[in-house]
């Protein structure tokens, strides 16, 4: 999987929904995750951050933010792009599935697109809702790629995607009350699509005195 990233990454930007190089499709994201963040500054755990572009946006919008990926090439684009950033991105390498940061050390856990990847995406959701601190949120924008898309890929339990109901059900067990929005205008994609796309939202729970 590691290759398959590093081979991928000169061109991962390319992609309209990736790069956000179109000014229309990088505000609808932007405008997304001031609607489903803090509105004070936090701190977000940006895991598989890919070439850094959500990164950006987040610190755009006042958090510090640590990102993560297992490719060597996307770490080193993503800190080449958060550069001009400062202290407020940290990139590193590291499993999204199991990430290097301490229990209870996050506001704020981001994740898109990656639960496809992981051979146990259960597990890792596991891991992630521990690095919340009491109150943190969950933000995971995730969605179906259709049946045919799993042809290519591994055999993992998510390679076509998740649909909303499902990973709701997991999440809400772990972390806590969970709240799904569609994103099926195509002004986050820069096409239209066939199949579901959604942000999902989950509030950890208190703890308990």
């Amino acid at each position: 999987m590691r290759r398959y990233w590093d081979d991928f990454a000169a061109e991962y930007d390319s992609y309209p929904d990736h790069g956000l190089l179109d000014s229309d499709i990088r505000s609808a994201w932007k405008d997304l995750l001031r609607t489903w963040l803090p509105t004070t500054p936090s701190s977000v755990a940006d895991l598989a951050c890919g070439t850094g572009t959500m990164s950006v946006l987040m610190a755009e919008l006042g958090h510090q933010v640590r990102g993560v990926d297992l490719s060597a090439e996307m770490v080193r684009l993503a800190r080449a792009k958060s550069a001009p950033f400062g202290a407020a991105i940290e990139v590193e390498q590291g499993d999204a599935g199991d990430p290097p940061f301490e229990p209870g050390s996050v506001d704020v856990v981001f994740a898109r697109h990656i639960l496809w990847t992981l051979p146990d995406p259960t597990e890792a959701l596991r891991r992630w809702a521990a690095l919340l601190r009491p109150g943190g949120r969950m933000v995971l924008v995730e969605g179906r790629w259709g049946l045919e898309a799993a042809a290519d890929k591994p055999a993992l339990p998510w390679s076509s995607g998740v649909p909303s109901e499902e990973l709701a059900a997991v999440v809400g067990e772990l972390v806590g009350e969970c709240t799904v929005v569609q994103l099926t205008d195509s002004v986050f994609w820069g096409k239209d699509l066939e199949h579901e796309r959604y942000l999902l939202r989950a509030v950890a729970r208190a703890a308990t005195p």
